[in-house]
């Protein structure tokens, strides 16, 4: 089954990052939170990809055509530009199958779809759609095969959202109790980590975000919610990023599910 992963966007709310990449390349660690976003797919046996490109492509384009060099050493001669690759001595090894589309760099992430479903093979009955900037502990599998027995055309992954405020209470006196620092809160946000049945693609419109497929599906009576009450984190701030790598340098991290 492939998964689209939207790359496309400017980021504009992490203007310090993404004025130089896209913001699916910000590191987390020493790697792009793209990287971490598929090594939860394939930890969970789903390893191909369509990466739909908009906003400095080539970054990420060079990223992985390059990640021969990145992790392994080799022997380089300037004169003729021979390169002599010692892969057996590779650190890391991953096993990702990526399409690149570029989708144009001003496009809508609706139509950013549609311009990828020529590269979903026609027996795929299934295809996985996410963005670019969060991770989760989620069994994708899990999420794959609720939404078969759900028999809808789509589903969306559902977390509860942090408060960005810190939350008052107060009793009946108006006496203050206790602050609490961005609590979780009750309801229910779209994480990404979506499944669709192919025949959803004719919910999708050119020039539209992909929301207005979601509230068609939803009138229709055709999309589901997969709860998720785990850990899930979006990148949208600086301060997200420096969050996300403090939870990296942890020993466990939550998301490392590989």
């Amino acid at each position: 089954m492939k998964t689209i992963i939207l790359c496309g966007g400017t980021g504009t709310r992490l203007k310090e990052e993404t004025e130089f990449k896209p913001k699916p390349m910000v590191f987390i660690g020493n790697k792009p939170i793209l990287w971490h976003i598929m090594k939860i797919y394939a930890a969970a046996g789903f390893n191909e990809f369509i990466l739909a490109l908009g906003y400095k492509a080539d970054y990420i384009k060079d990223f992985f055509l390059n990640q021969k060099a990145f992790t392994a050493d080799f022997t380089l001669h300037t004169k003729d530009h021979k390169t002599t690759y010692y892969l057996e001595n590779r650190k890391e090894i991953d096993n990702f199958t990526i399409t690149f589309v570029d989708t144009g760099i001003d496009t809508q992430p609706g139509e950013r779809v549609l311009r990828c479903q020529d590269y979903i093979p026609k027996e795929d009955k299934y295809f996985m759609l996410n963005y670019g900037d969060g991770v989760s502990d989620v069994d994708v599998k899990k999420i794959v095969d609720f939404h078969k027995k759900q028999k809808t055309l789509g589903t969306i992954t559902g977390v509860h959202p942090r408060s960005k405020f810190g939350v008052v209470k107060v009793n009946n006196n108006g006496i203050v109790q206790k602050f609490d620092e961005k609590p979780i809160t009750s309801e229910w946000i779209n994480a990404g980590f979506m499944v669709f049945n192919r025949e959803a693609l004719k919910y999708f419109r050119p020039g539209e975000l992909e929301h207005p497929a979601l509230r068609r599906l939803a009138r229709e009576k055709k999309l589901s919610l997969y709860p998720h009450e785990g850990f899930w984190y979006c990148m949208d701030t600086y301060k997200e990023v420096e969050e996300l790598n403090e939870m990296w340098e942890q020993e466990n991290p939550q998301w490392k599910l590989w």
